[in-house]
C-alpha cells in the first residue's frame, strides 16, 4: 500500500516573533514494513539555520531557527510512504505476562534491556495502583502477554468514548480515567500507564491514520491531523503495535512518524520563541492512498 501525505502546520501570532528555534518530527521513520522514499519540507519564513539529526529514540528530527521578525510560521511536508502488510498478532506465541514482567534480569539480550526503560514513569505517564487494578482484569495468572494486551485494548475501546472536546494535552490521565472520555493521545497514554503499572514495557507511537478509506472499508476514529497508538515489547517477538482508539492491530492504514515514552517525546513541532504574544495553531493533513488496499 502506498500513500501520499501532506501535513501543513500554521502558527499565527498576535505580535511579532523576533527569534524562534524549533524541532520538527515530521519525517516518517524507515522501518522493516515501512519505507519513505520521498520527503519534502518547506518552512516559511525561511530559516537562518537548519539541520537534520536522529534523536535518542532514533526518530528523524529537523532543527531550524528563524531570526527574521514574523507573525506567521508555516511548516509544510509532503511524504511518499510505502507500507507492507503487517504480520498477525502473535498472541498465543508470546510468553506469560508475569514472565515478561519478571524477566528483565540481564538474560534477555540487548533488545530487552533497551525496552526496560519503557517500564518506568515518564513526564506525562505516571503509574499507580488504580491503573494496575483496571489492567489486571485482562491479565489473569499465566495469560500470554499479547492475549492480555488485546483484551485490555478491547476494554478501553468499549469503556471510553472518543470526544475531541473532552481533554487537552495537559489533561491528567486520572481525569481521563474518571471521565472515560478523550482522544487517541489519551487512550494511548492510558493504556501505556496500565501496562507500565503492571511492570510491562510499553511506548507511545505517533503517526498518521487513514480516517477516510474507500467505501468498502470502515472509517476509523482519530484526528485528521495525527494519530497515536501503543507498542508493547515481548521477548522473542519484539515490539508489537496496538491501537486502543480503534481496537485493532495497525496493518496497512497506520504510518509511523516517531516513538518515545509519551507525547512529550514525539510532539510534531515544538520550540522556543521570543515575542509573539497570543497565538493560534492550525494543522491540516491530507492522506491519500495511491495503491490498492490489501
Amino acid at each position: 500500500m502506498r500513500y501520499t501525505i501532506t501535513h501543513t502546520t500554521t502558527y499565527h501570532y498576535s505580535d511579532e516573533v523576533s527569534v524562534s528555534h524549533h524541532l520538527a518530527r515530521l519525517r516518517p521513520r524507515q522501518l522493516p514494513g515501512q519505507r519513505c522514499p520521498q520527503f519534502e519540507q518547506t518552512i516559511d519564513p525561511a530559516p537562518a539555520d537548519q539541520g537534520e539529526h536522529d534523536d535518542y529514540f532514533g526518530n528523524p528530527v529537523t532543527f531550524f531557527a528563524i531570526r527574521a521578525p514574523h507573525k506567521q510560521l508555516e511548516v509544510r511536508t509532503r511524504s511518499e510512504v510505502e507500507l507492507s502488510p503487517a504480520d498477525p498478532l502473535p498472541a498465543a506465541r508470546t510468553p506469560p505476562w508475569e514472565q515478561v514482567r519478571d524477566g528483565f534480569d540481564g538474560k534477555l539480550g540487548t533488545d530487552a534491556l533497551a525496552a526496560y526503560e519503557f517500564v518506568f514513569d515518564s513526564s506525562l505517564i505516571k503509574t499507580c495502583a488504580e491503573f494496575a487494578g483496571y489492567a489486571l482484569e485482562s491479565f489473569p495468572a499465566q495469560r500470554p502477554l499479547m492475549e492480555g494486551v488485546v483484551d485490555l485494548t478491547r476494554r478501553i475501546y468499549q469503556d471510553f468514548t472518543f470526544d475531541a472536546k473532552a481533554t487537552s494535552v495537559a489533561t491528567p490521565l486520572k481525569d481521563v480515567f474518571e471521565s472515560r472520555r478523550g482522544v487517541c493521545q489519551d487512550f494511548a497514554q492510558f493504556q501505556i500507564a496500565c501496562l507500565r503499572s503492571l511492570g510491562l514495557p510499553a511506548r507511545y507511537v505517533s503517526g498518521y491514520l487513514e480516517t477516510n478509506p474507500p467505501p468498502d472499508r470502515p472509517r476509523l476514529a482519530g484526528a485528521d491531523a495525527s494519530h497515536a497508538w501503543v507498542s508493547v515489547y515481548s521477548p522473542g517477538a519484539g515490539w508489537i503495535d496496538i491501537d486502543p482508539t480503534n481496537n485493532l492491530a495497525p496493518a496497512n492504514r497506520h504510518i509511523t512518524l516517531a516513538w518515545g515514552r509519551d507525547y512529550s517525546d514525539v510532539s510534531p513541532i515544538h520550540g522556543v520563541i521570543l515575542g509573539g504574544g497570543e497565538h493560534t495553531l492550525k494543522v491540516a493533513v491530507d492522506m491519500v492512498a495511491v495503491g490498492d488496499h490489501q
